[in-house]
């Protein structure tokens, strides 16, 4: 959530966001009004204590001077003011939920560059790379592709596991770790660290990085446990620094995150979203950036390059995206994505979606991580974090069997990969006996 200190600062600003968001404005004054009766509340109680503390230096100095009745009659005052001090604890608590929970629903700030629109049909293109392929053979899907190279087992997964689930097998097992081993070394040599998480967090370290009342209908919790399975790595990745205090110097962090990802995926049930496209379990890597407040969007830029890099050595055409606002979540100020072109998608004809999302969520996630950074004067400020996937495979093998597919049902391989494929660049059909 935002700083309270900067809505104090700047409503105005944070007004124009929301309402740029097609959000009622009026939830600033309301968050204010909260603040008001929160700090006023905490002053009446600040002013009990200091009743406490002198009354207990009146019960001490009663006794010094042997005034027993006078020191039983201050004992009973501060009895009548201890109660009174615990009432008021709670009643500071309660207003700083109640503040807390309307601040917890006001959006970030928006760049300045974020398209307004009410949903995804008003993302904003903001390029094209690579040339889509032209066939002249009756194209197949990802779905075709894979049963007839024998390279997934939906049926049997969906027996066993349920819709959306799927057995890798054969070449799509080194394709997906080729693309691992692909995004990993593309990131290290951009100076990311590789991270392998925990795939599941408790309540309050994932709040910091994702507002659960959004994802309600993606994240998978564990019955009878404060654990819920992790989506992507960006959310124990940004939990990595809840509570610290980083010394400028350190800044910027750069962690690579490789993680299975759990997703419900709920209310997607057409064709082009069946297959491998939308699954419940994908592997994914990550990168996430703690980072100064003034080199943030330097960090966000130099990201999305890296992703760019990725897909353009793959070879998949795709386009750049800035998300407008009624498609971008509370913790992001500005998000572009990645959709990579998949042919076999729109009734054979072709259709861009969604790999990649880079995102830079400013102080949004820092505040409830209680994630700072130090400066050297010793001021203490929240870190800005951003997020970005590098790859998330099954999709990106979904479109790799589209794009690269050849008139004889086999489906080449991106030459970017051979190294990580033990020698195979084309995959075959399997002959039949």
């Amino acid at each position: 959530m935002l700083p309270i200190s900067y809505v104090r600062e700047h409503p105005e600003t944070i007004k124009a966001s929301e309402k740029k968001r097609g959000r009622d404005p009026s939830v600033v004054d309301t968050v204010l009004t909260y603040d008001q009766d929160w700090r006023s509340a905490l002053k009446k109680l600040e002013k009990l204590k200091q009743t406490r503390n002198l009354v207990s230096e009146e019960i001490n100095a009663a006794k010094k001077a042997k005034k027993e009745d006078i020191a039983q009659q201050k004992i009973l005052e501060m009895k009548k003011v201890a109660s009174s001090i615990r009432e008021q604890e709670d009643h500071v608590e309660e207003l700083l939920d109640t503040r807390n929970k309307a601040l917890n629903g006001i959006g970030n700030v928006l760049h300045e560059s974020v398209p307004v629109g009410e949903d995804d049909s008003k993302n904003k293109e903001i390029k094209q790379v690579g040339d889509m392929p032209l066939f002249d053979f009756e194209i197949k899907d990802h779905i075709e592709l894979g049963l007839s190279l024998d390279l997934f087992d939906l049926e049997t997964a969906a027996k066993v596991s349920g819709s959306r689930f799927v057995y890798m097998k054969k070449e799509a097992v080194l394709l997906d770790l080729a693309l691992q081993r692909f995004a990993i070394d593309t990131i290290r040599q951009q100076g990311f660290e590789m991270v392998a998480p925990p795939f599941m967090l408790n309540r309050a370290a994932l709040e910091g990085g994702v507002n659960l009342s959004e994802f309600q209908d993606t994240i998978y919790k564990i019955d009878e446990e404060d654990l819920y399975l992790i989506g992507t790595s960006e959310h124990p990745l940004v939990a990595l620094k809840k509570d610290a205090v980083i010394d400028e110097q350190e800044l910027p962090i750069k962690i690579g995150g490789i993680s299975t990802c759990f997703r419900k995926e709920l209310g997607a049930h057409g064709r082009d979203d069946k297959g491998i496209f939308r699954v419940h379990q994908f592997n994914k890597i990550e990168m996430v950036v703690y980072s100064k407040p003034e080199n943030s969007y330097t960090h966000f830029d130099h990201m999305q390059q890296i992703s760019e890099e990725i897909f353009t050595r793959l070879g998949i055409p795709f386009r750049v995206v800035n998300i407008c606002t009624g498609d971008l979540g509370n913790k992001q100020a500005l998000q572009y994505d990645i959709e990579a072109w998949f042919p076999g998608q729109n009734g054979k004809k072709g259709s861009f979606r969604e790999v990649t999302s880079c995102s830079n969520c400013t102080t949004y996630q820092a505040v409830t991580l209680n994630t700072k950074i130090v400066r050297r004067d010793g001021i203490r400020e929240y870190a800005h974090t951003l997020n970005n996937t590098a790859i998330a495979t099954s999709r990106v093998i979904a479109s790799i069997l589209e794009n690269f597919q050849q008139a004889d049902g086999s489906v080449k391989v991106p030459e970017v990969l051979w190294p990580y494929m033990s020698g195979i660049q084309v995959i075959r059909p399997v002959l039949k006996p």
